[in-house]
C-alpha cells in the first residue's frame, strides 16, 4: 500500500463478500500503523524487550498507566 498503490486491487475481497466499508476501515488501520511506526523511528523508540525489559518489567512499568493514566 505504501510503496505501489496504485498495484491495489480490492476485487478479491469484495467478491469474498468483504465490503467497502471494511476495506476503508482496514486502509485506516494500515495507515495508523505506518504513521506510528514511522514516529517511532524517528525518535527512536525502542521495545521493552530490545531496552533488557522482562515481560514482567514491562507489565509493571505499563500497568501505571491504569493507575495514574498518562498526566
Amino acid at each position: 500500500m505504501t510503496l505501489e498503490p496504485g498495484k491495489l486491487d480490492a476485487s478479491r475481497a469484495l467478491d469474498a463478500g468483504v465490503s467497502r466499508e471494511a476495506l476503508r476501515d482496514a486502509a485506516y488501520v494500515a495507515a495508523a500503523f505506518n504513521v506510528i511506526t514511522r514516529y517511532a523511528d524517528a525518535i527512536g523508540a525502542k521495545p521493552h524487550s530490545e531496552s533488557g525489559l522482562t515481560r514482567e518489567q514491562a507489565i509493571a512499568h505499563e500497568g501505571r498507566f491504569f493507575e495514574t493514566g498518562y498526566a
